[in-house]
């Protein structure tokens, strides 16, 4: 199974245990380097092992119609990470490509940086550091904050993350609210949330916090008009993707007061312009799309990454975490066609 993945960093336990696998012939691909060998290795390959994020991979290596029909042997894309910003899904099903993913890996990292960026923010310790690095001249009055203890937290999505985020939720006694049009109120409720309609949500929330997909049912969906519908003084949060929340329109939440602050680890541009307008402001805490990035995250998600390809290789089933499992009758077909069986 001859496999390709970018030279961007992956926690080496992947290649030891790629490598380890007798049938695999594990190739990298320098995205920096000469395109003309870049795309020699593409062109031979079976799998695709792309990195997950955006702004880190150059476009033409992104896992769209162009690259499919210059690689005529590609069989499955897998994903860095639980995201596939940088894979055109339904392009990949036309082919019969299975897209996967290492969705719950970085899960338990995911929330903990949530929590950091909320306690952070309600706390207002983001603003006492900034304070603290201009002047001696304050009063801790100045930077008083609040508990998180008792309020309410409304959370867009419960998939992997979001039930993670809602259990650490509850160690502060938190009443947590739920909106996930994918799962069932009843499994909702057994997630640790209360479920409810967006409105709802917004309406009622001290904190709001991001944690769904992008796509197209979803992008811009945090617009002047949702914060609007926010409670005076909330707080929004989000580790989920860049594009989901319009950056502009939360500037002038923020500015005008109805916010009292945001937690961003995702950006329409990562990293985003240092002029950029959110970057301003004390009550922005902003980090770099790094909410998944650990060292037991990292470790995690490779070490998944590489089993789910071994075991694609040795069993004729589909994945368990397959983004798009309705690719697979024309999957079955692809691989006989390349593969002979």
């Amino acid at each position: 199974m001859r496999t390709v993945r970018t030279s961007l960093w992956i926690d080496p336990i992947y290649d030891r245990l790629m490598q380890a696998e007798p049938g695999i012939d594990l190739k990298v691909m320098d995205v920096k380097g000469p395109a003309d060998q870049a795309w020699a290795l593409l062109a031979q390959a079976h799998v695709y092992q792309i990195a997950a994020t955006k702004d880190d991979l150059p476009k033409p290596f992104f896992a769209h119609a162009e690259l499919i029909e210059r690689c005529p042997g590609l069989l499955v894309v897998s994903s860095n990470g639980a995201g596939f910003d940088t894979v055109d899904a339904n392009a990949c099903t036309e082919a019969g490509i299975l897209v996967v993913n290492q969705s719950g890996g970085n899960a338990r990292s995911v929330a903990e940086h949530t929590f950091g960026l909320m306690l952070g923010l309600s706390r207002r310790m983001i603003e006492c550091d900034r304070k603290m690095h201009r002047t001696t001249q304050l009063t801790r009055e100045e930077v008083m904050g609040h508990e998180i203890t008792g309020k309410t937290l409304g959370l867009v999505g419960i998939g992997q993350v979001g039930r993670q985020v809602a259990r650490i939720a509850h160690v502060f006694e938190m009443k947590v609210l739920a909106c996930d049009p994918f799962v069932e109120p009843d499994e909702i409720r057994r997630r640790g949330a209360e479920p409810v309609d967006l409105d709802t949500l917004l309406a009622q929330s001290d904190v709001v916090s991001l944690h769904c997909p992008r796509d197209a049912s979803t992008l811009r969906m945090m617009n002047a008009q949702r914060f609007a519908q926010m409670k005076r003084g909330a707080m929004f949060i989000t580790t989920a993707r860049g594009g989901i929340h319009d950056e502009q329109a939360l500037a002038e939440a923020l500015r005008s007061g109805h916010l009292s602050g945001a937690g961003l680890d995702v950006w329409d541009q990562e990293p985003p312009a240092l002029d950029h307008p959110l970057l301003a402001m004390d009550q922005v805490y902003a980090t770099f799309h790094t909410a998944g990035v650990t060292h037991e995250a990292r470790r995690n998600v490779a070490r998944m990454g590489a089993e789910q390809l071994i075991g694609y290789k040795n069993h004729l089933s589909l994945p368990p975490r397959c983004a798009n499992p309705q690719a697979w009758p024309a999957h079955l077909e692809r691989r006989k066609k390349i593969l002979g069986f």
